[in-house]
Order: structure tokens, then C-alpha cells, then sequence
């Protein structure tokens, strides 16, 4: 079944990956980048400003994949909320002016990052917990689709994306984040069946989603996934735990336990 995908981002790691895997289905894509690092396929467009030039693209569109952004969980607040917040806006907006049916927004595990030292089942219903303002503005993403459904009939798939290096993205200990980075691994070949399930999926009107891959042991939820646009992951791999990785993952329990202690502190003297 033949689409028409705007993709925004689309010169990134998983712009490129989902570009090649949908050339292959047969689809038509309009692929837009603030840095199309050049590629004379890619329009180059600042989506954190509003220029109906842009805009116009989002014509006779079915389906948005909205990546573009800051991907740094070291980014500033100052750049998460232009990069991150403002463009989602104007790019939700764009969706609506030209009547496109689905969006699915790249959110982040970094939605429920203060939940790492903790234990269960990581579901998409459950607190989210950012630590850092890359996570907050992917929450805030979040939220504006659900408002975007809301009020203006949108349908929005947003994907609380795992772990996906650049290039062949194989897994093991080098990933970082020690086990908890390992654990929520997503290969390439289950990004690209989700983003084009996520694309023909019928019935959905607003989900968030968590999107990994089949990984032995991992605390992430991803049956709400496979229930809602059919996603059926080919791979997973569990965490290789080493000497350095096995520290790294107490080093993190310790820092997340002063953090909470700071956290009540500041809470009793009413900051």
C-alpha cells in the first residue's frame, strides 16, 4: 500500500534509516532537514521558524514522521525549547493546516530516565520521570499531541524510542548507560517495521508507545506496541555485563539516590 511520508530530520541517524527502508516500499517522501549535509534530495528548513514555504510541503501528505530536533540529552534548556518545543509546535501546526491524518513524534526513553535505579515494568501509563530538559521537551511533545488529537482530530503515535546507534547499531557493552543503556537496544530492522506499521496502522487515535527490541529481561513494556499497530520485533539481545559496566550501573544507583535526597531536601525548605 502506496504512502506519501514527510519526513522532518530526515539527514539524521534515523531520518536516513527510515529514507531507505521506505524508497524500498515503494513511497513517496518529502524529506526536509535544517542541515541537509548535502544531500540534493533533502530541502534544507529551519522548522523552528514558520515560513509557509515549508509549510507548504505538508500538502497531500498522509502521514509525518517527526524527528528533527536536538537528539543531545545534553542539550540546554535554552535549545530544548526552540529545537525541541517551538519546532514540534510549528510542525503539529503545518500537520493540521494541510489536513494530514497521522503524525508519529520520535519521543525518548529519556521521558522515564528517574526511573533507571528502580524495579518493574516500565509502561507508557505509568509517571513519566525526566531528568534533564531533553527529556522534559520530549514530554512536552507528548502532551502537545495528545492536545493535538484532542482538539483537532489528529491521530498521533508517539514512540518512546530505545537505544539506535549510527550505522550497523550492534549491540554489547560499548552502547554506555551499562545495562539499563543495553537493555532498551533497538536494531535498525525493528525501527523501520515499527515507524511503517506506525504509518498504516487503522484505529489509533492518540498512543504513546515504547520501541525496543525484543530484548531477554528488559524492563521495558513494549506488549501496548505490538497490540496497537502490530509491531512484531525480529531481534533483541540481553545485556553483556563487564567489570566496567557492572561499576558504571552502581555509580548510576548511587548518583540517582543523592539526587532523591537533594530532591527531598529543596521540596522541605519550599524553593
Amino acid at each position: 500500500m502506496t504512502r506519501t511520508v514527510l519526513i522532518t530530520g530526515a539527514a539524521g541517524n534515523i531520518g536516513s534509516k527510515l529514507r531507505a527502508h521506505f524508497t524500498t516500499l515503494g513511497w513517496q517522501l518529502c524529506l526536509l532537514d535544517a542541515d541537509p549535509r548535502g544531500d540534493a534530495a533533502i530541502e534544507a528548513a529551519d522548522l523552528a521558524e514558520w515560513n509557509e514555504a515549508w509549510v507548504a510541503r505538508f500538502a497531500g501528505v498522509d502521514a509525518v514522521i517527526h524527528l528533527a530536533g536536538n537528539p543531545s540529552p545534553q542539550t540546554s534548556w535554552e535549545s530544548a525549547q526552540r529545537l525541541n518545543i517551538d519546532l514540534t509546535a510549528n510542525v503539529y501546526e503545518a500537520a493540521v493546516r494541510h489536513g494530514v491524518c497521522r503524525v508519529v513524534f520520535a519521543s525518548s526513553n529519556w521521558v522515564m530516565a528517574g526511573h533507571r535505579p528502580a524495579q518493574g515494568t516500565l509502561t507508557t501509563d505509568m509517571a513519566p520521570y525526566p531528568i534533564n530538559p531533553y527529556g522534559v521537551s520530549k514530554l512536552v511533545g507528548e502532551r502537545m499531541g495528545h492536545a493535538l488529537h484532542a482538539r483537532r482530530g489528529v491521530s498521533v503515535i508517539c514512540f518512546r524510542i530505545g537505544y539506535l546507534q549510527r550505522d550497523d547499531n550492534q549491540p554489547g557493552p560499548h552502547m554506555g548507560w551499562s545495562t539499563w543503556g543495553q537493555a532498551m537496544w533497538l536494531s535498525n530492522r525493528d525501527l523501520c517495521q515499527a515507524m511503517e506499521r506506525a504509518v498504516l496502522a487503522e484505529g489509533v487515535g492518540f498512543a504513546v508507545l515504547n520501541l525496543m527490541s525484543d530484548n531477554p529481561g528488559m524492563r521495558w513494556d513494549i506488549e501496548l506496541t505490538k497490540r496497537t499497530i502490530g509491531y512484531a520485533p525480529r531481534d533483541g539481545a540481553a545485556p553483556v555485563v563487564t567489570d566496567v559496566v557492572a561499576r558504571d550501573e552502581r555509580g548510576a544507583h548511587e548518583l540517582r539516590g543523592m539526587i532523591e535526597q537533594l530532591e527531598e531536601t529543596l521540596q522541605a525548605r519550599r524553593w
